[in-house]
């Protein structure tokens, strides 16, 4: 065989996507297909913006092209896809039985991370919300759920859609299962829309987020994620090599391979921390009520008093129950957040330093880089020079 004959040529392709770009995991999605289009070479894509609960788009009946990418929602719209006689891959995985190539997040992984985040920092009762029609939100409840054989106690509840969308009798249903949930609490929802409601209602019954209530949803959708008060952890499903793999399979089906004899599963990223989430389980509801004053106060000059006065018990109680539940005095815990938030915003943020320092509760800029340097071993200056030589400024994920 001469060289010349061994070069691969790039065949040109007409690809349909038929993925919602309203939550940010089918635009996830969409951004794997489009790398591994760049990639292939002579790809022409067709997709027009769509939402959750819309039907096939009509130009598919005019379409004349090679192959499709879909989230197949329904057995009819199998149907009617099937009708087109081209290679598709279903990036859903929805419809049982369907005999159609499947890449998906791998939903069992993405339960076990949410489980292992709230066992790591010593929640014993935990729960599930989640939608009870929706495939992917019941296998990760059977992943939670046998994740979670352990625990103290394991909870769940389900809704047709999330609280908020369904009225307020389901609303009160899911307030009074929150409410009966024994106390501290790790609640995963199923999907990161199904986390506003769960805080909205802690908010409501005032129970405290974090310390009584933990959430962490699934997606991190950042802008429903930061906008939800307060911000909502989340897990990182990596949806983006969910369309880039479904890209490839539907490469080699229209190079003539045959398809997977099973379903693709991705790997989830990790998890997206915020605060949501972002403590340990707290027994004790006077520490817990300290440690909620000490978090939305930290620009104040807060003192030992304070914290007692909030918590409701006397100063020398609370000093005692402190550290023997958080592991270090009121003091230190109160630096420990001050320089958590100190380094969270010289990373995230354009802030100016002695902007940072006043918001962190340190007296001057001076002041917060002395105690920056004793405890990180690096001025904040550095570290964020450092951090935008390396990152550019994007959000960590713990893996």
């Amino acid at each position: 065989m001469s060289e010349k004959s061994r070069i691969h040529v790039p065949v040109e392709r007409d690809i349909a996507i038929i993925v919602e770009t309203s939550l940010s995991s089918g635009r996830d999605i969409l951004r794997g297909i489009a790398k591994y289009a760049r990639q292939v070479g002579l790809w022409h894509l067709r997709h027009v913006p769509q939402g959750l609960d819309e039907d096939l788009p009509e130009w598919l009946e005019s379409w004349a092209g090679d192959g499709i990418i879909a989230r197949v929602k329904s057995a009819e719209q199998l149907e009617r896809l099937l009708q087109y006689d081209l290679p598709i891959v279903d990036v859903l995985g929805l419809v049982e039985g369907s005999l159609l190539p499947v890449v998906h997040v791998d939903d069992r992984d993405i339960a076990i991370r949410v489980a292992q985040h709230f066992q790591h920092r010593g929640f014993r009762h935990l729960a599930f919300y989640g939608l009870e029609r929706e495939s992917w939100s019941r296998k990760r409840q059977a992943g939670f759920r046998e994740a979670c054989k352990d625990a103290d106690s394991y909870h769940e509840m389900t809704t047709l859609l999330p609280a908020t969308h369904e009225g307020p009798e389901t609303a009160m249903r899911l307030r009074q299962w929150i409410d009966a949930l024994p106390k501290p609490v790790g609640i995963m929802v199923s999907t990161d829309r199904c986390g506003p409601p769960v805080l909205e209602t802690c908010r409501e019954l005032g129970l405290l987020v974090p310390e009584e209530v933990a959430v962490v949803g699934v997606d991190n959708d950042r802008p429903l994620c930061e906008c939800s008060m307060p911000p909502l952890s989340s897990v990182q499903a990596d949806h983006h090599s969910v369309g880039y793999e479904a890209a490839r399979l539907l490469n080699g089906l229209l190079d003539g391979r045959p398809p997977p004899s099973a379903p693709r599963f991705t790997q989830a990223e990790g998890i997206a921390v915020r605060e949501s989430s972002e403590t340990i389980a707290i027994p004790d509801p006077a520490v817990a009520r300290g440690v909620n004053f000490i978090r939305r106060n930290l620009a104040a000059p807060i003192t030992t008093d304070d914290v007692a006065r909030a918590a409701g018990v006397c100063r020398t109680s609370l000093q005692r129950r402190f550290s023997q539940t958080m592991g270090k005095p009121i003091r230190d815990y109160i630096i420990a957040e001050r320089l958590k938030r100190a380094r969270s915003l010289i990373t995230e943020t354009d802030f100016l330093l002695s902007d940072i320092a006043t918001r962190c509760g340190f007296r001057h800029q001076e002041y917060l880089g002395s105690v920056f340097r004793k405890h990180f071993g690096m001025s904040p200056g550095t570290l964020r020079k450092n951090n935008r030589e390396q990152s550019g400024g994007e959000q960590d994920v713990v893996r």
